[in-house]
């Protein structure tokens, strides 16, 4: 049960506001973000690499909570919630719906990112009828090609970005042309906007942890896509050193009815570089009624 029930509070829209709240489920205490208005079905976000409740770029999440209700959780070990890093996705997608079942919910839309989107494949892989809508953005399919050179290109460009003082993210996720540092650079500094009550920093060891999990999903033997039913939005840019896009273009063509967005000039992060063309297509497909599964 949550140890900080929701309150009936005017509702919250901007995510630098949204309260901080936990959950228990199995013995692990969830760190989580709610806001948008309550009702209907919500939004959970399932977050990238390295990631905690302060990574989601709020040019994203508030058009999605200006009319729907969006959770942004912590995964197991991460930032303020409890226990250790699992060293598996499917172990993450596990944690992910013994969160959701803790907050009630028996419906939800997907929003991914990145390692986000792997585990939101494995989840509807063990649960395929909990997700009405899908959102997979920056990622890739189990045993996709160079998948597994993840953790090369991350520690590669962690290294670039200290020799500059940078933050990685402007490495990992940007083109290092003039119109992505520039990107870069705004999105670092969108982060900051939440100026209090702000998450814990990964550590280096559950950091370490999430690249070998990510390292054996792309060695793994590839899921079964056919079970995506549901409608399902793909989104990438067409220079992903990370998780390179052809994967995209591989889950596109794996999941029968997705849809693709590829934008141009731009890499991992390509979504935030190009988020007010994307929030608006986001939160449309989001709020569309309808699904197949």
């Amino acid at each position: 049960m949550s140890s900080d029930e929701p309150s009936n509070d005017a509702v919250v829209t901007a995510y630098r506001d949204a309260p901080a709240r936990t959950v228990t489920a199995g013995g692990v205490t969830y760190a989580y973000r709610e806001l948008g208005p309550r009702g209907g079905i919500p939004v959970v976000l399932f977050v990238h690499l390295a990631a905690t409740l302060d990574n989601w770029d709020p040019r994203i999440v508030d058009p999605i909570a200006a009319t729907r209700h969006v959770i942004a959780f912590d995964n197991r070990g991460v930032g303020a919630s409890s226990g250790s890093v699992p060293d598996t996705i499917e172990a993450m997608a596990d944690d992910a719906l013994a969160f959701i079942a803790a907050l009630g919910h028996e419906r939800i839309d997907v929003f991914s990112f990145s390692m986000g989107g792997m585990i939101a494949q494995a989840l509807i892989v063990k649960n395929p009828t909990l997700v009405r809508r899908l959102v997979l953005t920056g990622t890739g399919p189990k045993g996709g090609k160079d998948m597994d050179k993840v953790a090369r290109a991350t520690y590669y460009d962690i290294a670039r970005a200290a020799l500059t003082r940078s933050d990685p993210k402007e490495f990992l996720f940007f083109n290092r042309d003039a119109a992505g540092k520039a990107a870069g650079k705004a999105f670092v500094t969108r982060l900051q906007e939440r100026t209090t009550d702000r998450d814990a920093p990964m550590r280096t060891k559950g950091f370490q942890t999430q690249l070998k999990a990510i390292k054996a999903w792309g060695r793994g033997a590839p899921d079964d896509l056919s079970v995506i039913t549901q409608p399902t939005l793909v989104a990438n840019g067409d220079h992903d050193r990370m998780v390179p896009s052809v994967l995209s273009q591989d889950l596109h063509r794996r999941i029968a009815g997705s849809e693709l967005i590829i934008y141009p000039n731009s890499g991992h992060g390509a979504i935030f570089q190009f988020h007010e063309e994307f929030a608006p297509v986001a939160t449309a497909f989001l709020n569309a009624s309808g699904t197949t599964s």
